[in-house]
């Protein structure tokens, strides 16, 4: 699993170059022009955000609120041309983990992304980051806010199996074929059991249930 990153700029080329670079690192990046834009993506599943504070609508000051109500550990690394120490402060008041400079020299940005990344993740991109939750396949471990969060293993293997196939509406056959298996001989009420504990122990989970079908993980 490679890490996401999300731009905000809404220079363009610009915003093409340092995609261009990071994807040649081998980042996974999306890049976004306008502040609506980047406002309908701000609960997306990503590692890292790079924001500029000068965008055509708001500010990246409000980009960030917007994001750390959503993500309240995202790291968020800021993008500027204006060189003022006030908003260096404010930014990092903020919650951002970086404040970069224009002009600047692409190395230094990537450079710098990279140290935020290793620095939050542990360089580890094995985590996988979901409505507030840090979920490790390795250690078999869910986490919010660094603590950890108890599953039984059919709890952590129905959590896994919704974020593999996140935004897809799953039934209930499905998942009992796929997370108990196909030779399981009891009620599917044992999908809705499971299911009713894992989300009170993650209550901000967004799995959504479709009446009448099963369930969907938006």
């Amino acid at each position: 699993m490679k890490y996401r990153i999300n731009i905000i700029d809404d220079e363009k080329n610009l915003n093409d170059l340092v995609r261009t670079y990071l994807e040649k690192e081998g980042y996974i990046v999306y890049s976004f022009y306008t502040y609506e834009e980047a406002l309908l993506h701000k609960d997306d599943d990503v590692h890292l955000w790079i924001v500029d504070i000068m965008l055509d609508k708001n500010s990246g000051f409000d980009l960030l609120n917007e994001i750390k109500n959503c993500k309240p550990n995202m790291p968020i690394v800021f993008m500027s041309a204006r060189d003022q120490e006030f908003d260096r402060i404010i930014g990092l008041e903020k919650g951002c983990d970086e404040y970069i400079t224009k002009p600047f020299n692409i190395k230094e940005v990537i450079l710098r992304i990279h140290n935020v990344l290793k620095r939050v993740y542990k360089d580890d991109p094995s985590l996988i980051n979901i409505d507030g939750y840090a979920i490790d396949e390795e250690k078999r471990k869910v986490l919010s806010n660094n603590k950890e969060i108890e599953l039984t293993t059919k709890e952590y293997e129905l959590l896994l199996y919704f974020i593999k196939n996140k935004g897809i509406a799953i039934s209930r056959e499905q998942v009992l074929s796929k997370v108990w298996d196909e030779n399981y001989f009891g009620s599917d009420r044992v999908v809705d059991d499971t299911l009713r504990r894992l989300r009170k122990k993650m209550p901000d989970l967004n799995i959504k249930t479709i009446y009448g079908f099963g369930y969907r993980l938006d």
